[in-house]
């Protein structure tokens, strides 16, 4: 099993950060759980805060890498 698929925390934190990149809206998160929301929502905040800064492209993925 991959390692990526094992830490369900930084994939749901990884999903947010994409979603609020993206422009989403909070109110989209897939998940229930209390941990795997909190993770997504803290990535949604930081991707939201990228998007209104102007990180598109490369310089979002780059910024993502150094986060986890």
């Amino acid at each position: 099993m991959k390692r990526q698929k094992r830490d369900r925390t930084n994939r749901a934190y990884a999903r947010g950060y994409h979603a609020g990149l993206h422009g989403k809206s909070q109110d989209l998160c897939p998940f229930d759980a209390l941990m795997s929301r909190s993770s997504w929502i803290n990535g949604w905040r930081e991707g939201r805060t990228d998007h209104i800064n102007g990180y598109v492209g490369v310089a979002s993925v780059q910024n993502l890498k150094n986060l986890g």
